[in-house]
């Protein structure tokens, strides 16, 4: 009875996810409903300000929360919705949010647990152990790595709250500066009239953010290669 009672969060937690994705919600992030109606979430979003802003916010935290696909969808949304700056900002904050309560359910649910580590746990194990401040940043800095599944790792490996607040910050702002700033861009991309098509992307508001992202999924390759390279042969 005490183990279901640790792990009934988290168990909510996934099953308001499936609730999410079952019910067809997160389709209205698709970004072909979001420049359709993009004047219309424009003009919502001017009338009522913080109705808006809080709305987007929970939207936010309750995806990352639940572990749902598609948080770059949402994060475009933002962008295209409320602009670079204030997407940016309303974006990691619901990120941060959202993480820190899948992470504090992970916890609890985790805690006192007999069985061995999941295998991402296991595979980041020993380069947590000998630098846990860089190897949790790294982790949420880089796109590669699942967001809900780092976060269930870092809990099963009992990360300190304040490295995993700090990083989870900190690589949350430059992840979703990237992220919004392509929804900004097909904002002002929209805002001049043009047609909507795939030439979007080629536009420099949409296509530096892209590469940008592109470049920081190299990081595990390049610090990899790194690694080898200054290894001492036997």
């Amino acid at each position: 009875m005490n183990r279901l009672r640790a792990l009934l969060p988290l168990l909510l937690l996934i099953l308001t996810g499936v609730v999410l994705v079952a019910s067809g919600a997160l389709r209205h992030f698709d970004p072909r409903h979001l420049t359709a109606d993009h004047a219309q979430l424009r003009h919502l979003a001017a009338a009522s300000p913080w109705l808006a802003r809080l709305g987007y916010l929970g939207i936010m935290v309750l995806a990352v929360a639940s572990g749902v696909p598609g948080l770059l969808l949402i994060s475009i949304a933002g962008g295209l919705v409320f602009g670079l700056v204030e997407g940016t900002l309303l974006s990691t904050a619901g990120l941060l949010l959202g993480s820190l309560i899948l992470f504090l359910a992970a916890r609890v649910a985790l805690a006192g647990g007999s069985r061995p580590a999941p295998r991402l746990a296991q595979t980041i194990r020993a380069g947590f152990l000998r630098h846990p401040a860089s190897y949790t940043l790294f982790l949420r800095l880089v796109p590669v790595f699942p967001f809900g599944a780092v976060t269930l790792a870092l809990a099963w490996l009992r990360c300190p709250l304040w490295l995993f607040v700090a990083a989870s910050a900190g690589g949350g702002l430059v992840m979703e500066a990237f992220e919004t700033a392509v929804g900004a861009g097909l904002s002002e991309a929209i805002a001049r009239g043009e047609p909507i098509g795939v030439h979007m992307v080629l536009e420099p508001h949409v296509l530096l953010p892209l590469t940008a992202l592109a470049l920081l999924a190299l990081v595990p390759v390049l610090l990899s290669r790194r690694k080898t390279r200054g290894m001492p042969h036997g």
